[in-house]
């Protein structure tokens, strides 16, 4: 096939029909690749759509002809909608790899740099799963987009493996960070568990970002990690981190701002295969990850898919990064606000809703605004009077009665 700039309605031409598409998302997701496939509606056959689709930023539900299909990891409120159609597989980032690799992709479209004076185009602020199996898909169409910026680490991919190619521009997916009163307090907390030279692992939102911002006044760090706001900006910024390129990033959603400075020499961006690798993450000295959650119960168990509304989310890179921080000795941090509204979000044992996201093997402290529970090495009722400890006041005495409950029963039994 000749590998050429493609126009509108070209699409159907370059790709087979049917099979396992992979397209980006997160802050890549592409306006032009997904009015093409509409445009190309019933051509495309029984084609499955897959991507990281983040909830509130990725609204698209690739909807082709009548047979086409969406699988996904995160429950986004548009797939939620779409039904049938759309396949929710709550698979940790190593499990997803794992999938792609065994269903053999047959296509990807992706949004990229165009090629720089050596050929290859950068795959930018998401350097994901299809940087780790463009090689391994035998179909390869590229958006190039101008806005996107090109930043070091993975190579990229060059113009000769690519099928296809469109040309436009569009600025990438923002999401605003800002902070609050109780993300402040909670990084207040979290910064003094961390120590100068540690390599820290965290998420996105405002919790993030404020601890990333409150290590602004260590020395040495390192970042390693799928994801980033604009907090890390800020950290590359700061002098905290170590010299040299000592932040390996693989996505990053934020702000123009965020954007713009991701040339910066301390950011490296590498695909899911180092990112989430188990090998690499359990080699990691001083490993720190931070993740977020919806509740803790008393013992210690993190809930962090699902809601009373139902399922939110797919558990993403926090397992494989709990994993790799116990195989490294490292500490693992769940940071969260204490209350979502006037629910506590400390629950009593057992009373999280939806699955158990990390075991209770799996968590060393949890912290929310009202200070840290530190779980490591304590019983059942130390663990549990420690978490009731950082739970909003009004919720201590309910939480004490549903323990003492709980023990009494068990007791009986």
């Amino acid at each position: 096939m000749t590998k050429r700039l493609l126009r509108p309605g070209d699409l159907p031409g370059v790709v087979p029909p049917g099979g396992l598409t992979l397209v980006s998302s997160c802050s890549a997701e592409s306006d032009l690749l997904i009015a093409e496939v509409a445009a190309a509606g019933r051509a495309l056959g029984a084609m499955t759509f897959s991507g990281i689709f983040v909830p509130g930023l990725n609204k698209a539900v690739w909807r082709a002809g009548h047979d086409a299909r969406v699988l996904t990891f995160f429950q986004t409120p548009e797939l939620r909608r779409e039904g049938a159609r759309s396949q929710f597989l709550p698979l940790c980032y190593q499990d997803i790899l794992a999938l792609y690799r065994q269903q053999k992709p047959a296509a990807a479209l992706f949004m990229c740099s165009p090629p720089d004076a050596e050929g290859n185009c950068s795959f930018g602020a998401e350097t994901g799963f299809i940087a780790a199996l463009w090689r391994e898909i035998p179909v390869r169409i590229a958006h190039f987009n101008p806005l996107m910026p090109r930043t070091a680490g993975d190579p990229g991919i060059p113009l000769a493996e690519l099928t296809g190619w469109y040309e436009s521009e569009q600025p990438l997916r923002t999401m605003a960070s800002g902070e609050d009163v109780t993300s402040l307090a909670i990084a207040a907390h979290v910064a003094p568990l961390i120590p100068d030279g540690a390599t820290v692992q965290t998420g996105l939102g405002k919790i993030p970002d404020a601890v990333l911002r409150a290590l602004t006044g260590h020395r040495g760090l390192r970042l390693h990690t799928g994801l980033i706001g604009d907090g890390a900006l800020e950290l590359v910024r700061s002098g905290a981190m170590a010299d040299g390129p000592s932040a390996l990033v693989g996505v990053a959603i934020g702000s123009t701002t965020l954007y713009d400075g991701l040339g910066d020499p301390h950011f490296q961006f590498r695909p899911v295969s180092v990112t989430h690798d188990p090998a690499t993450l359990g080699a990691i000295e001083r490993f720190v990850t931070i993740n977020s959650a919806m509740e803790v119960d008393l013992y210690g168990q993190v809930h962090a898919e699902a809601s009373a509304r139902g399922f939110l989310s797919g558990p993403g890179g926090g397992g494989d990064y709990a994993r790799g921080a116990r195989a490294a000795g490292g500490l693992r941090i769940i940071a969260l606000p204490s209350e979502a509204g006037t629910a506590s979000r400390i629950v009593p044992a057992g009373g999280g809703h939806g699955p158990v996201s990390l075991s209770r093997f799996d968590v060393d402290v949890v912290v929310t605004e009202h200070g840290a529970a530190d779980l490591r090495n304590l019983g059942h009722e130390a663990r549990a009077q420690a978490l009731i400890g950082i739970a909003a006041p009004q919720t201590r005495e309910t939480l004490a009665r549903h323990w003492r409950n709980t023990m009494q029963a068990l007791q009986e039994s």
